[in-house]
């Protein structure tokens, strides 16, 4: 059950009425998950969401990267709803069941290409250690660039952003549906 009380949109301000429609007639095709949270927050949720859109949809990084990167961060934050929300997209990007079903059930993928690797031991180490290797930075280094680094930690603390907000305010997968992480 969650703690959060949603607003109804008759009762919305100017600024979250506005938000809101520009939420559900976007990409994401409707407004759910953190963003009832942060709709509370319209001013907050005015640039988050601009920041949100470009980590999801113009980065450097395919789909099939990100949704892992945004996977793993999920399964770190035990984060029902983001993982949800995210496994089917990580599949369209093209991340490979037996990638997806390791990070679910909390191990290391057995095989990973080269650009995979680097993205896990990289989110990894960030989320555990709170800090990175030379060995972790020069290999992420090399295949996605000063750029690239700066991308995936911002996606990175995005998604803690997001996982965090979904679980403090309990925001489970939608009724009738299975929490996907044990």
């Amino acid at each position: 059950m969650t703690r959060l009380i949603e607003i109804p949109i008759e009762q919305m301000t100017d600024a979250q009425r506005k938000l809101y429609e520009k939420i559900a007639s976007g990409p994401r095709g409707g407004v759910r998950g953190p963003f009832l949270a942060w709709l509370k927050s319209p001013e907050y949720l005015a640039k988050l969401e601009e920041t949100g859109r470009y980590l999801r949809y113009d980065t450097l990084f395919e789909p099939r990267l990100s949704e892992f990167a945004i996977l793993i961060t999920a399964r770190f934050w035990d984060s029902q709803f983001e993982w949800y929300a995210h496994e089917p997209l990580a599949r369209k990007g093209g991340l490979s069941p037996e990638i997806i079903k390791a990070v679910r059930e909390n191990r290391r993928p057995a095989e990973m290409a080269a650009d995979e690797e680097a993205i896990y031991d990289f989110c990894t180490a960030l989320h555990e250690n709170h800090f990175v290797s030379d060995e972790v930075y020069q290999n992420a280094f090399v295949h996605f660039g000063e750029r690239g680094l700066v991308e995936l930690i911002v996606l990175i603390g995005h998604s803690a952003t997001v996982s965090m907000t979904l679980n403090a305010f309990e925001l489970q997968v939608p009724e009738g549906q299975e929490a996907p992480l044990k």
